[in-house]
Formats: C-alpha cells, sequence, structure tokens
C-alpha cells in the first residue's frame, strides 16, 4: 500500500474504509503522514458494538474451555514477537518514540498476552465455607462487549493490557485508540485474527475520542470501559458509569514524588531521577516529575543531575543511541513550553533547558530538551498540574515530616519514588506516602503480575496482576441444596436461619 492510499480500519470483524473525515497519522520528528486513514463515525461505533455483541453471543468464544482460549492469547503472544520489529518501528513512526524503547514496548505487549494466557487457564473457582445444609461455590462468567480506551503515549502496550485480559476473560473489545496514534491498534486486531480469534470479538475505532468515546461509554451493550488517559476525560466517563450502573477503571494523571534521602547512593538515584523524568520525553504519567532532596545534599545532587541531564541524547527515534525524541505534537510542545513560562512567572529558575532545540532535525520536528526548575514551591501551581513533558521541578526538604506532608500534597496519587540507603526508612516512608505504586531505589519498573493503578485524580480501580481478569468478569454464587428434608418453613416447621 503507498502512502497515498487510505487504510481501513477493523469493524466487527470487516476491514473497510471508515465513514469519517480521512486524516494522518504524523512522525512527530519530522511532522510528515506516516500513514492516512478514515476516522470512524458514530456509525461505525454501533455496527462495531453490535457486531461484538453478535460475536459474544454466537462465536462460542465465551464458552470455550479457559484452556482453549488461552491457547488462542499464545498464539497473539507469539505473532508479536514475530513482528516485533515491523510493529516497533511504525510505533516509532507512530508516535515518536526512540526506537529501544518502542521495541521494548513491543516485548511488553507479548509478554502481557502470554502473562494472561497462563493467567485464564490456570483461573481457580472457589467452593466457599458451607454455612448450612448447601455446597456454595463462587464462579466468573464473562460480561459481554467491553470498551479500551488507550492513550498515545504508549500504544500496543496499553491496548495488551486491556485487550489480552478481557479476552482471556471471554469478552469482545472495542478498542478506542487515540486519535493520533492508530495504527498498532489496528495491527494488534490484524494479529488476534491471524492467531484464530473469531471475527467480530475485536474491532478499531480511530477517531476523536469526544465524539466515538463518549458514544461507546453510553451504549447500553458496552458493560465495562477501561480507560487511561486524563483526568479530566476520567471523570466524565465516570459519570457517565455511575447512571449506567457500570464498572469502570480508570488510569489517569500523575504527579509523582521521587525522593532523595540523605543517605541515597548518589549514582544510582541521580540515574533513577534521569529516567523517571526524562525516558519517554517525560510523557508518561508516572514520570517522577516533583523531586525532594534531602537539603544537605541539596546542592552536590543536584549538580550531578544537572550534568547528567545536559548529556542525554534528544534526536532522531530511528538512531539507536537517541534516548529522548520528540513530543507527541505541535500544540502538546507548546502546552509543555506554557507550563515552563509559568514557572518562571511563578519565581522559579530554569536550572537546564526551557528552550526548544534549533537547527536540523529539530526544526521539523516536535523536540523539546531536558528541563528541570527550582525555586519553586509544592504549593505552586508548576508543581501541582501535571505538565506531561521533559519539565521537572527540584525542591529541597528539611525534614520528614514535612517530606510527606508535601509529597501527598497534591490531586494526584499514582506514584512515587525513594532513594535511601536504610530499608527501614525506605519501609516507613513508603507505607506513608499515598500512591498506588512506589518505587525503591528503582524507578519506572513493571511487571506484569504486580497491579497497577492509582489513588484520587488519579484514578479507579487497577490493571494487572494475576487477578486483572477477574475486572473483566461477572461474579455469581451457586447454591447447591443438600438438605435430605423439604425447607422447614414451608413445610410448616419453624426454622433458624443463620
Amino acid at each position: 500500500m503507498t502512502l497515498e492510499q487510505t487504510l481501513p480500519i477493523c469493524i466487527a470483524g470487516h476491514w473497510r474504509l471508515g465513514h469519517g473525515e480521512r486524516y494522518a497519522s504524523r512522525y512527530p520528528a519530522t511532522g510528515e503522514p506516516v500513514a492516512w486513514l478514515n476516522a470512524a463515525n458514530l456509525n461505525d461505533v454501533e455496527e462495531a458494538v453490535q457486531g461484538a455483541h453478535q460475536a459474544f453471543l454466537h462465536s462460542g468464544w465465551a464458552q470455550r474451555k479457559p484452556h482453549e482460549r488461552a491457547s488462542v492469547l499464545y498464539r497473539i503472544a507469539a505473532l508479536i514477537r514475530e513482528r516485533g520489529e515491523e510493529l516497533a518501528q511504525l510505533q516509532r513512526q507512530d508516535n515518536g518514540k526512540p526506537i529501544g524503547e518502542t521495541r521494548a514496548l513491543v516485548a511488553s505487549a507479548a509478554g502481557t498476552f502470554q502473562f494472561f494466557a497462563a493467567a485464564c487457564e490456570t483461573l481457580e473457582e472457589t467452593i466457599t465455607p458451607s454455612r448450612g445444609d448447601f455446597v456454595t461455590m463462587s464462579v466468573y462468567e464473562p460480561m459481554g462487549v467491553v470498551a479500551a480506551i488507550t492513550p498515545w503515549n504508549s500504544p500496543i502496550a496499553s491496548e495488551a493490557q486491556k485487550v489480552a485480559p478481557a479476552l482471556a476473560a471471554g469478552n469482545a473489545v472495542v478498542i478506542k485508540p487515540a486519535e493520533i496514534t492508530p495504527l498498532l491498534a489496528l495491527q494488534l486486531a490484524r494479529i488476534c485474527e491471524d492467531a484464530g480469534l473469531p471475527k467480530g470479538l475485536v474491532s478499531v475505532l480511530p477517531g476523536k475520542g469526544s465524539v466515538l468515546g463518549d458514544a461507546l461509554v453510553q451504549h447500553p451493550l458496552i458493560k465495562r470501559v477501561s480507560f487511561t488517559g486524563g483526568t479530566r476525560t476520567g471523570k466524565h466517563i465516570a459519570h457517565i458509569a455511575a447512571e449506567k450502573m457500570m464498572p469502570v477503571s480508570l488510569e489517569l494523571g500523575g504527579k509523582s514524588p521521587t525522593i532523595v534521602l540523605d543517605d541515597a547512593d548518589l549514582d544510582h538515584a541521580v540515574a533513577g531521577v534521569l529516567y523517571g523524568i526524562f525516558s519517554s520525553s517525560g510523557e508518561a504519567c508516572i514520570a517522577g516529575s516533583r523531586l525532594f532532596v534531602a537539603r544537605s545534599l541539596y546542592e552536590p545532587f543536584m549538580e550531578r543531575l544537572v550534568a547528567g541531564a545536559a548529556t542525554l541524547r534528544l534526536g532522531d527515534p530511528a538512531d539507536e543511541t537517541t534516548q529522548m525524541g520528540p513530543l507527541i505534537s505541535a500544540s502538546h510542545r507548546e502546552s509543555v513550553e506554557r507550563y515552563v513560562a509559568l514557572g518562571l512567572a511563578e519565581g522559579g529558575t530554569v536550572r537546564l533547558g526551557g528552550q526548544r532545540p534549533v537547527g536540523g532535525i529539530y526544526d521539523n520536528g516536535y523536540f523539546f530538551p531536558p528541563t528541570i526548575i527550582e525555586g519553586l514551591t509544592n504549593s505552586q501551581q508548576t508543581c501541582q498540574e501535571e505538565i506531561f513533558g521533559p519539565v521537572l521541578v527540584a525542591m529541597p526538604f528539611d525534614d520528614e515530616a514535612e517530606l510527606i506532608e508535601q509529597a501527598n500534597d497534591s490531586l494526584y496519587a499514582l506514584a512515587a519514588g525513594i532513594w535511601t540507603g536504610d530499608y527501614k526508612r525506605a519501609w516507613a516512608l513508603g507505607r506513608k506516602i499515598q500512591a498506588g505504586t512506589v518505587w525503591i531505589n528503582t524507578y519506572k519498573q513493571f511487571s506484569i503480575s504486580t497491579p497497577f493503578g492509582g489513588w484520587r485524580d488519579s484514578g479507579l480501580g487497577r490493571e494487572k496482576g494475576r487477578l486483572g481478569i477477574v475486572q473483566y468478569m461477572e461474579q455469581k454464587s451457586l447454591y447447591w441444596g443438600m438438605n435430605e428434608q423439604p425447607l422447614a418453613w414451608a413445610s410448616g416447621h419453624q426454622g433458624v436461619a443463620s
């Protein structure tokens, strides 16, 4: 297919053009189109959901034995690995991440399908302790059609974290990828079909989230929504879900504190703080964007941190040595620049970076350098709002009571990092910090086997973990009567319930 041609999208098992407007997926490093496709429209949403419902009812997928569903998920994992380099290069073009990072995300997606295949075929139902003349059981059954609404910063990995457990549970899935990064979701749908998943169980709806996502969430046949994205949109979804009495999982924003205590190993702490905020060009919900350093250590630590940040390689995502690629779009870079200007207006000073680079590839792509701002207090707007870019605010602290108060003084509570040589201090501080994930002497490490999610404005519910599969299932209790005589009440005899 040539660049001028328009990619088909996947609607209820059929590959055809969307009925919405034609638009381009653009390479953030150059601004040039990677592919053209027609967005889905509301008619496509209806067709996808109705088709998914019919596939759920009639394909036999929900009725397959768990090990039979697992075998398809294992094949999906194998095909992702087999096509790994192609997928990684496509994601590099779709959202501008360095090729090393996109390879890791593709590998993560394969691992996710493998993990939930194993979780599927080993999920145990329970015979619960008897409280009478009956045997009680707790079982799980699929919900029906679920919606997976995914962000632009980590395509395929985010899709896998939602699609794999939903399919393992026996559901059908409608994927709504971010408008500007649709290509990996479409490839995943192809892989699912090639692996033998019945047609119609996966659809992909590229286009505006405010239109398509809203229609999906409100659709009466959608039984669950898993959303990763902005807090404002997440709250809107939660309101709709409340009206429907529909469960949701919402992985939203963050303004995560990363903490360097006075006994930290500086080599590990500097490397971890740099990775925590500047990898992925800071476009990560768990980015360690608020840095608290013990005052006695502050200046020597900052000197090493600034020196390390200055050596990070910002450039072409196709270059194997690149550590930071461009931001996702021109408008997003402008948003990051506005936050830097706000930090200066609030009295901060830029210790490093703060201005877009110029010359060569920088003139066409949406690049922004590692930026470190000092001189602000935690209560100021720059320290409270999610920037979603390579901007770190650094602040000294004097004692741990002050530190805990400031670290927890945020609407967000997604993640945190602690750097210390004392495991007892790490334990005590880690339990007092309010966050869904706390990293100790490391940062931004993930395991599909470990639940992930946030508190407060960082979201609801959890993804990942062995029990992540039951988030996409309904729990049912079964009672098996074992009494020899008819129920006493109906026979006119007194009985006592307990």
